[in-house]
């Protein structure tokens, strides 16, 4: 059947249900991870170790809500990845890379050396002033995207598309932010000789919690798409032009972001519209990406399940809802009648995302759990 090799070759090409094998003793790539990170660790151990005994409440009251803030963005970032999703190994070494690999070792080191050079080479005011805005954008971004880069050779057969660039770029980009958020938080402990830690440092975490869902995952989504266009692979061409210009629009929102006091002339009554902009102006950039990349996905969604429609497993109207965006599946769920009937459509979106799953990791073949995640889909049919 026509669509039976379509879905094939979708499967193929997307690398959806390959698994990853992290043990590759040949692969230089994965040493250069292990190394970054490791080191990225012990840096931060050693840090965190001289500052526990002194601030150990302030340190525990911000990682604790940066846990709670971290896990509804990992869930919000999960619940986008609806198509061929990312093995979870693979998401919580973009994870780590980000949290102490990017952060602790590139970052750190290289933003304050980088700034020091401002201060000598043009003066100290220019060093406050800009230093931030004119060094985190390449050393956090760069290091950043060096994770993606390095998972990309670890898992070539996973990470194929520019959308699993951004899903990867995402929560790098998330395990920065919320290790840098805590490093923040502890950093701000000693004001007022650390007579007041708690106070102090949970106004940083306010300040951090208010401006933080426009910061490192946004940017790191739009440079790990672009990353992918870059490099290309073997079901994404080469696009150099269009990596190019997402990577440097993801370092020139991070420089606008740090710049923002720069920019305004320290005036307070320019300071929160300017952020409000550059804000708005981040979100519309990793909305257009999102559309850019997402396209793919739905096609290969489509293609793996149309032969369950043709089989009659799928109504029409579900494998639009199952490829589509999230107007479709709110269309197909409101059709349902009343909340059961809604809530059994909900059911059956998600028990036949999971039959993909299982038809992928299968690579198209009949096994006992494509059998038993169409029997569950057959299941809700009759409640239904």
């Amino acid at each position: 059947m026509p669509e039976l090799t379509a879905r094939e070759a979708a499967i193929e090409a997307s690398g959806w249900g390959n698994k990853v094998y992290f043990w590759q003793p040949r692969n230089a790539c994965l040493w250069v991870y292990a190394l970054i990170v490791g080191y990225g660790l012990w840096n931060a151990f050693g840090i965190v170790n001289g500052e526990v005994r002194v601030y150990g409440p302030a340190l525990a009251a911000s990682t604790v809500i940066f846990v709670v803030y971290g896990s509804l963005f990992w869930w919000f970032t999960t619940r986008i990845d609806r198509y061929s999703r990312q093995p979870l190994s693979l998401i919580v070494a973009a994870f780590v890379w980000g949290g102490f690999g990017a952060t602790w070792t590139i970052a750190l080191s290289g933003n304050t050396a980088l700034i020091g050079l401002y201060a000598k080479l043009v003066d100290q005011n220019f060093a406050l002033s800009w230093g931030a805005g004119l060094s985190a954008p390449f050393f956090e971004e760069l290091g950043k995207g060096a994770g993606v880069l390095l998972l990309m050779f670890i898992a070539p057969r996973v990470i194929r598309t520019a959308y699993d660039g951004f899903i990867i770029g995402a929560f790098a980009g998330l395990g920065f932010e919320i290790l840098e958020d805590i490093f923040y938080a502890l950093n701000s402990a000693p004001e007022q000789f650390g007579s007041h830690q708690l106070v102090t440092s949970l106004n940083t975490v306010v300040l951090r919690l208010l401006t933080g869902f426009s910061a490192h995952i946004l940017y790191t989504a739009i440079f790990g798409a672009g990353l992918v266009y870059l490099v290309g692979t073997v079901a994404q061409p080469r696009r150099v032009g269009r990596g190019l210009t997402l990577m440097v629009t993801a370092m020139l929102l991070h420089g606008l972001w740090d710049s923002v006091t720069a920019l305004a002339g320290g005036d307070g009554k320019v300071i929160l519209p300017l952020l409000a902009v550059i804000t708005l102006l981040a979100f519309a950039a990793v909305i257009t990406v999102f559309n850019l990349t997402v396209g793919t996905e739905r096609a290969t969604m489509r293609a793996v399940m149309t032969p369950e429609m043709e089989s009659g497993v799928l109504t029409p109207d579900e494998l639009d809802a199952l490829s589509g965006g999230w107007r479709q599946r709110r269309a197909y769920r409101r059709a349902g009648h009343g909340r059961h009937g809604r809530r059994l459509r909900h059911h059956r979106l998600e028990a036949a995302h999971d039959l993909a799953d299982q038809i992928a990791a299968s690579a198209g073949r009949e096994t006992d759990r494509v059998r038993f995640a169409r029997a569950e889909l057959a299941r809700l049919n009759a409640l239904t």
